[in-house]
């Protein structure tokens, strides 16, 4: 078994971290840091990571989260798929990125931070991409770094399984020590103690229960790394929470951080794009599938909404309708107040979107509307439940939706679901809330019967 430098990081003995960061090593900061997300996902989960960051006194202008147009991984690493993106292009649009950020800051080399594939894309970009001359710190979580399984023949193409030649070659052991990861970089790895769903010995996750992965609690873990368990944590949380800013903000500094919480600002500015579930415009052959690609001609509004029945204040605060950048904004927002936003556009449900108030500037307020299923069809009304930076653990968190404290579609058991479908009978428009331990969102019921579904979408 390959050994590992871990430490258990709980919230009394994180103190033991400020000595990650060796004096002289720590990046200024003004140093631009990267952001590199996973597998089909978007700059938008940085957002809580980014406004910490910020508030800590990182320059904002220094903060760049990317959006690959093609985030899902290929079932075959080696067979072309269409939507799909192989490693090496990963790789390559993640050079590109760091390339361009280095020119428009004129900094001498970059931190990187990834989750899940996001993390292999960045392995990828320094072992073989040339990224170890211009990355000074690499901060991963929940980096599948030895596959999501490794079991002998059975899908061995894919880049998640352990045995695939990517995987293998990533893994070399590289220098005397043996170590996993490429010479040059400082390197952090953020993993659960076993409540990440993509680190586990059982097949469950990956729709095979009962067959062995070969995969443990430990496989995000690298030798040559400082390697951190947040214990509990599931697999976003181990990029997104604020346990993993504070180890990743020791590693990079040295310190703890100043601000624990989101610092407010007086005066906040949203803005972010409008992407689609369906046809890349320059392929319409290619099919239904998760993009970050611009869906031009979408029209957002946004309405402020009463936070006690989100029923709108009046008429809308912005409306634009949306160009070939994919941007909705920038919109002038009131920090502390709730706001609703709706999207229409062609072929996709007329989808309102409801969020918490936000406390500070951001432009990955990323927007993407809905598609209503066979089965949503019979409903007077849809409602979707979400927590993009996390999944709903009913073992560990605090929820209700519409009053239920078993969600539809949420086991009893682990962290795996990260949103909740409630189809509601014909009736009249009404209030319905989500609650998530500390944060709580009130939406509207719309009918399925005139193309409407609602979204409640947590921030934390």
């Amino acid at each position: 078994m390959i050994r590992r430098r871990t430490l258990l990081m709980t919230a009394p003995a994180s103190l033991a971290l400020a000595a990650c960061a060796t004096p002289g090593t720590a990046p200024r900061r003004d140093t631009p840091v990267v952001f590199m997300h996973g597998n089909g996902d978007s700059a938008a989960l940085w957002q809580t990571t980014l406004w910490r960051f910020e508030s800590n006194g990182w320059a904002r202008e220094q903060l760049f989260a990317l959006d690959q147009p093609m985030p899902l991984a290929r079932d075959d690493d080696a067979v072309a798929q269409r939507g799909r993106s192989s490693t090496a292009e990963s790789m390559a649009f993640l050079s590109a990125e760091v390339d361009r950020v280095l020119r428009q800051t004129g900094a001498p080399k970059v931190v990187l931070i990834g989750n899940s594939r996001g993390g292999n894309t960045i392995r990828n970009y320094v072992q073989n991409g040339g990224g170890a001359a211009k990355v000074s710190h690499v901060a991963l979580g929940g980096n599948p770094a030895h596959g999501i399984w490794a079991i002998p023949g059975w899908r061995e193409g894919s880049e998640f399984s352990g045995l695939s030649p990517f995987m293998r070659q990533l893994n070399a052991p590289k220098g005397p020590g043996g170590d996993e990861v490429t010479p040059g970089p400082r390197w952090l790895t953020l993993r659960s103690d076993g409540n990440d769903k993509y680190a586990q010995p059982d097949g469950l996750w990956i729709g095979a229960p009962g067959k062995p992965t070969n995969i443990t609690a430990d496989g995000p873990a690298l030798r040559g790394a400082t390697n951190i368990v947040l214990p509990g944590a599931d697999h976003r949380e181990v990029s997104f929470s604020p346990a993993a800013f504070d180890a990743t903000w020791r590693f990079l500094t040295g310190d703890a951080p100043g601000a624990a919480a989101v610092a407010p600002e007086p005066r906040i500015v949203l803005d972010g794009r409008v992407t689609g579930l369906g046809l890349n415009p320059a392929d319409p052959a290619s099919g239904d599938f998760v993009n970050n690609l611009p869906l031009a001609g979408a029209q957002v509004s946004v309405y402020e909404t009463d936070p006690a029945s989100g029923e709108r204040r009046g008429a809308p605060a912005w409306r634009k309708t949306v160009g070939t950048d994919g941007r909705w904004g920038p919109f002038p927002a009131r920090t502390g107040a709730s706001y609703e936003f709706e999207i229409v556009a062609p072929g996709y449900a007329t989808t309102h979107i409801y969020r918490s108030p936000f406390p500070r500037s951001s432009d990955v307020i990323h927007l993407r509307p809905e598609r209503l299923a066979a089965a949503d069809r019979q409903a007077g009304a849809v409602v979707v439940f979400s927590r993009p930076r996390g999944y709903f653990d009913a073992q560990r968190d605090r929820m209700r939706f519409d009053g239920q404290t078993q969600l539809p579609g949420v086991p009893p058991r682990g962290a795996g679901v990260a949103s909740s479908r409630l189809r509601l009978a014909a009736g009249p428009a009404r209030a319905v809330e989500g609650e998530f331990n500390d944060e709580r969102i009130v939406g509207r019921s719309w009918p399925v019967a005139e193309g409407h579904l609602s979204l409640l979408e947590l921030t934390y």
